[in-house]
């Protein structure tokens, strides 16, 4: 059987064999999660193309990541900036092997507040914006028989809920829709799909909250900390790691816990 061109893989501190080598897209990457998995793919030996809506913050990540990384700027609810972007990537490297879909947004609006534009906008950017990247570089991965798409969705939606975040909620539980039907229809080419659930995760979006609501999410979860950039980086890696080859269609949450207890009692009585 002939699963096509492969990268090199070297141990992963993890155990797994982590991908070095290759070249990965991974939109939203200036900054949060996005940063952190472009970050983790540059530090494995990938050629980085970030992507962001600000050219700037996009180009100045990729000169902090280093290896050859570059800026793109696209918004990934418009085709035309998402073939764009594939284009660059393969103009640049020569190849598209990863695509992370990690873009999204999440501003806060509770029912009988929230508009239809609101509920369009998140939509657009979060689940069609998906859509769209994946799209954009299907060619390159079926010309090469090979590639991994990694999305970010949540445990938000899926698997949780939380007041003012129904239209994040609903995106982020289409994207496992999308992703599972897609798993099916790329596997022919020996592309996977698969999709990281975080929890909570300390980024620079949560700076200002104040260190009390910062103690009161940890609180929540049974490791009593909030995950790290680099926590959703690994499990990207993993997915794009030769150790995933034959897995697709699957979802791995990252969230020391969190949806695991059923009541606050229970919280309580792991230290009982």
């Amino acid at each position: 059987m002939n699963l096509g061109p492969r990268n090199k893989f070297h141990e992963g501190q993890g155990g797994f064999m982590a991908a070095t080598g290759g070249v990965a897209i991974v939109t939203g990457g200036s900054k949060g999660i996005g940063k952190g998995v472009a970050r983790g793919f540059a530090e494995a030996g990938y050629r980085v193309l970030v992507v962001a809506r600000d050219v700037a913050q996009a180009d100045a990540t990729a000169r902090e990541i280093g290896n050859g990384a570059s800026g793109f700027s696209a918004d990934v609810a418009d085709p035309a900036a998402t073939e764009a972007m594939a284009a660059a990537a393969l103009d640049r490297y020569g190849a598209i092997d990863v695509l992370c879909a990690n873009a999204g947004i999440f501003p806060a609006a509770k029912l009988g507040e929230m508009t239809a534009a609101d509920f369009d906008h998140v939509m657009n950017v979060n689940l069609k914006g998906t859509f769209l990247t994946v799209t954009a570089c299907l060619p390159a991965m079926k010309a090469a028989r090979r590639g991994r798409i990694v999305l970010t969705s949540s445990i938000t939606g899926p698997i949780t809920g939380y007041p003012g975040w129904a239209h994040y909620g609903a995106s982020k539980a289409g994207q496992l829709g999308f992703m599972r039907t897609a798993a099916i229809e790329l596997a022919p080419w020996n592309i996977t799909v698969n999709a990281v659930m975080p929890g909570n995760i300390l980024t620079e979006g949560l700076d200002g909250l104040g260190q009390d609501y910062l103690d009161k999410m940890a609180a929540s979860i049974p490791m009593r900390r909030l995950g790290g950039v680099e926590d959703i980086a690994a499990a990207a890696l993993f997915f794009a790691s030769d150790g995933a080859a034959y897995v697709t269609g699957q979802t791995l949450v990252v969230d020391g816990g969190q949806v695991l207890p059923e009541s606050i009692g229970a919280l309580e009585a792991m230290d009982g």
